[in-house]
């Protein structure tokens, strides 16, 4: 089979196309034939060993794929040859076939094509963990939720998820093409951080009260000005450091406003930690999964692939990320 092959640690550009071997399947494994698999910021950090998980050499990266199971082992239970699924993978979604653990792979939904559903995978999971689940967010109708970095690809689903939960969505993008994109996700306002302040806007649009919950996928000093316009007894999710600065959290905001951060790692449910808890954790994470699908197939999910991109094309598809061209996600489709 074509894969995508990291045999050190670098650039996109240092990936090689080669053909490999197809991983040996385990127990309780299935093999998947790939028809899209996505690439994220989290990739390219993968890539240049710089993310908390570190692949053994050689591996194809990618953690998730939507495609065909074509073999599985006997021990699985859920799954049989043939059916349509979207999985999260430990690693090997960029190649044509992938191996995932039977309790990581999905049924796809039947109004969302291969191409969009890489998303189902990872991005409206963590998204629909973090906005429902009643330890971290817990928005409920009525509640004013700031999503920042809204044209992105957690925050496309922060946005479509909390109008689902009823709330009223500020979402935050920047340049007017992102800002139209955001609109057209079903955003109640959006704000085009590179033309105004997005604390001060806040503020108006809430009639100086602030935000109930914000979903920051950027951290560094929008995490900081978040703080400054959030509600009393409100709650702020950090998903993740796309900004490139991790923030030093000020108590005494925390303390005067009576505010909670309530971090979330989607990864912890699907066995990206040093404990591993995906059999622990399937029945919660299926559940949370099959709301998602139940969703889409209601129409009130559009999973939105900006562009994509063939399996040697790859390292493009990165470099498009890295340059923040993008709105929603980008798919690598195989031949």
């Amino acid at each position: 089979m074509k894969a995508m092959v990291c045999r050190r640690w670098g650039e996109p550009e240092d990936l090689a196309y080669e053909e490999t071997e197809p991983a040996p399947l385990a127990a309780g494994q299935v093999r998947i034939k790939v028809h899209a698999a996505g690439v994220s910021f989290a990739t390219t950090l993968v890539i240049a060993g710089k993310y908390q998980r570190r692949p053994p050499f050689p591996f194809a990266p990618g953690t998730e794929v939507a495609g065909t199971v074509i073999e599985a082992d006997p021990a699985c239970r859920r799954l049989r040859v043939g059916d349509e699924v979207v999985a999260v993978l430990d690693w090997g979604g960029l190649a044509e076939q992938a191996v995932a653990h039977e309790v990581n792979v999905f049924p796809k939904p039947r109004t969302v094509g291969f191409v969009e559903a890489i998303q189902l995978a990872i991005s409206y999971p963590t998204s629909a963990g973090a906005l429902t689940w009643p330890a971290v967010l817990d928005v409920q109708k009525g509640h004013t939720l700031l999503v920042h970095a809204a044209a992105g690809g957690v925050g496309m689903a922060a946005v479509e998820i909390g109008k689902i939960l009823g709330a009223t969505v500020i979402a935050t993008a920047g340049g007017s093409r992102k800002v139209a994109f955001v609109r057209a996700r079903g955003a109640d306002h959006v704000i085009d951080y590179t033309a105004s302040d997005f604390r001060d806007e806040v503020m108006k649009l809430t009639g100086g009260r602030g935000a109930d919950r914000v979903y920051d996928p950027v951290g560094g000093d929008i995490f900081m000005q978040s703080l400054r316009c959030m509600a009393v007894e409100g709650r702020i999710c950090p998903i993740g450091f796309a900004g490139g600065t991790i923030p030093q959290i000020p108590a005494n905001i925390l303390l005067v406003k009576t505010l909670a951060v309530t971090g979330f790692n989607y990864g912890y449910y699907v066995g990206w930690s040093p404990h591993d808890a995906r059999l622990e954790e399937a029945d919660r994470v299926f559940a949370l999964l099959e709301r998602i699908r139940g969703w889409c197939e209601a129409g009130l999910c559009r999973p939105h692939v900006d562009r994509t991109f063939k399996l040697k094309e790859a390292p493009q598809a990165m470099r498009a990320l890295l340059e923040r061209s993008v709105t929603g996600r980008v798919a690598v489709v195989m031949d």
